[in-house]
């Protein structure tokens, strides 16, 4: 019998899209792209390689996904359907207060990427997952609220927005984003994610429309904020980097 169960196991183990997890600190949101957009045209590639193969060889090909929880250095990102005016500082503004500013190829407008932040990369073949950007995006908000479950933080989500947020603390008192979220896929290829507030100086973020939102009851924070004490990273990280594995199905390798 217990032969049978981990028999099981085993080939249940094999069936698992298998991921790389990398954890990259203090790094440049244009090294961060240039590594995201080579993972994302190698799994691009290998499609492109394999579509002419059998079926039979086809099911012995797998992709090697990944994941990166990077901490960027001080950064604003419009996404390809913001508004430049959603940035509230000029090019002097930018360089008197040392923030770098990219357009970028993900969904949704204009964000903040900085130190105390876990910003996501999931690069994942979702033809080895499901073809379903919706449920790719709901799973992506169901980790974090997993994740902050763990901290006793309630995170929901706000209909018609992505994200997570953070219910009432009080009665009239503004929504909360955590976390935001923007994708981009080629071939099924997931490529960006989300920006999850974790000690972040949350200062940086009046210096944008933070994702387009200017509406007066919603507002940003961040673990630190709602929990009232600095929060270990790492931790977050590691916990994160579970639920992704358990939420996601797949498998860890070295």
């Amino acid at each position: 019998m217990h032969f049978l169960v981990s028999l099981r196991l085993s080939n249940l183990s094999l069936m698992l899209p298998k991921v790389k997890y990398q954890s990259l600190n203090n790094i440049t949101y244009q090294s961060g792209w240039d590594l995201q957009t080579e993972l994302h045209n190698v799994l691009k590639s290998n499609k492109l390689e394999w579509r002419n193969l059998s079926e039979e060889e086809k099911s012995k090909k797998k992709q090697l996904h990944h994941l990166l929880f990077c901490q960027h250095n001080h950064v604003y990102t419009l996404g390809k359907s913001g508004s430049q005016d959603h940035l509230l500082l000029d090019d002097a503004g930018l360089d008197s207060s040392d923030i770098e500013y990219f357009k970028i190829n993900r969904g949704g407008d204009i964000t903040y990427h900085g130190p105390g932040q876990i910003t996501g990369y999931p690069i994942l073949d979702l033809d080895e997952f499901f073809t379903d950007v919706h449920k790719y995006v709901r799973l992506l908000e169901e980790c974090v609220i997993q994740l902050l479950d763990t901290y006793g933080i309630a995170g929901s989500r706000e209909e018609g927005f992505t994200g997570v947020w953070i219910q009432h603390k009080e009665k009239n008192s503004p929504k909360r984003k955590i976390c935001a979220i923007g994708v981009h896929l080629s071939r099924w290829v997931t490529m960006h994610g989300f920006a999850l507030n974790v000690n972040t100086d949350l200062s940086y973020f009046k210096n944008i429309v933070p994702c387009g939102i200017a509406d007066d009851d919603k507002t940003v924070t961040s673990m630190e904020a709602e929990l009232g004490k600095k929060v270990d990273q790492e931790e977050v990280k590691m916990r994160l980097k579970s639920i992704f594995a358990q939420v996601f199905e797949f498998e860890y390798i070295q």
